[in-house]
């Protein structure tokens, strides 16, 4: 039974140890001053008092010792006991710094639910952190990373993970179980081709553990984007497509681009959303449609129909079950 209780108190935290040795010496020590000085310590709980103050080296003065035992116990007290209290208190103040820097450093787990997980950080992650921490009820954000070495925006409400996002503990301590959406990012570090197979690897592991998840990633070669599809992405995000397209229209019309990058800022600040045609907008046309929703101040750009985007459609075009409006709102 001793070894037992032993193993048991040396597997214990060190703060807890400490902790445990300094309250058994303030008892010890207070009953035992009790039992040799009744007359000055009424009771046992009037020694602990006495010990605890002594330890604390407050020394209240109200409660002290007359005998030579009496003092000398005063004396063996403060040299044991007042030194198991400093211990616990650095010993506490080590390991509340220590865990902060855990928690800056990426390696705790997060706890929380319905939280939006972004991997990679690179200038576009960077953005999306910014632009949804900035938001006035902003959904909590996890970043998972293996560059950093520690949280890039600390003051933001953002919890950071470090590691490979491929990789099944990496994702359990991003809580991946219970998040709402998932951003992939390419990794910068690597060749285009290297960095989609590793989003692949990664979209494939995320959608072992949540394959109800919805997952947007970026691709950067076009012969990647139909395995990325048959992975499980829900969105794929070309983003060296769309930069050829701003770079070849910027070869013949300056003024078309910059307007094109002013309505990319513009969106910045707006909400542009996709919602299901409601019942009474079925059978109805496009520019009925128009004409209602900018009177509550939402602009109708288009539909999705199926696998189809259209973007002001020609007159008649009359909404049908099942399509989605898009729409843009301030």
């Amino acid at each position: 039974m001793p070894h037992f209780i032993y193993s048991y108190f040396t597997r214990l935290p060190l703060v807890l140890r400490i902790l445990f040795m300094a309250l058994f010496a303030v008892v010890f020590f207070g009953y035992f001053v009790h039992l040799i000085e009744p007359n000055s310590f009424p009771t046992w709980f009037d020694g602990i008092w006495w010990a605890i103050i002594t330890a604390s080296t407050v020394g209240y003065g109200d409660y002290v010792p007359e005998t030579f035992l009496g003092r000398f116990t005063g004396i063996l007290l403060v040299m044991t006991g007042a030194g198991f209290l400093a211990s616990y208190f650095v010993a506490l103040a080590t390991a509340a710094v220590s865990k902060q820097n855990d928690y800056i450093q990426g390696k705790f787990r997060y706890k929380g639910s319905d939280h939006i997980v972004v991997i990679g950080w690179n200038e576009r992650s960077r953005e999306i952190l910014r632009t949804i921490c900035s938001y006035e009820n902003s959904v909590p954000v996890t970043l998972i990373d293996e560059t950093l070495e520690e949280n890039p925006l600390p003051d933001k409400q953002l919890h950071f993970v470090k590691g490979r996002a491929n990789r099944d503990e990496v994702l359990l301590k991003a809580n991946i179980e219970k998040s709402r959406k998932v951003i992939i990012t390419a990794d910068q570090n690597k060749d285009e081709l290297n960095a989609d197979m590793n989003s692949i690897l990664t979209l494939l592991a995320i959608k072992g553990l949540n394959p109800d998840v919805p997952c947007i990633v970026e691709i950067l070669t076009s012969e990647q984007t139909a395995n990325a599809k048959r992975a499980g992405a829900d969105e794929v995000v070309q983003t060296n497509m769309l930069t050829s397209f701003v770079m070849i229209n910027s070869l013949t019309s300056q003024e078309m681009v910059t307007s094109f990058l002013g309505l990319l800022s513009q969106l910045d600040e707006r909400k542009l959303s996709f919602h299901p045609a409601s019942i009474e907008l079925i059978g109805k046309s496009f520019v009925e449609i128009n004409e209602r929703l900018m009177q509550d101040g939402v602009l109708l750009l288009g539909v999705k129909r199926g696998e189809e985007t259209v973007v002001n459609p020609p007159h008649p075009f009359i909404i049908t079950e099942n399509d989605f409006l898009i729409v843009l709102m301030n």
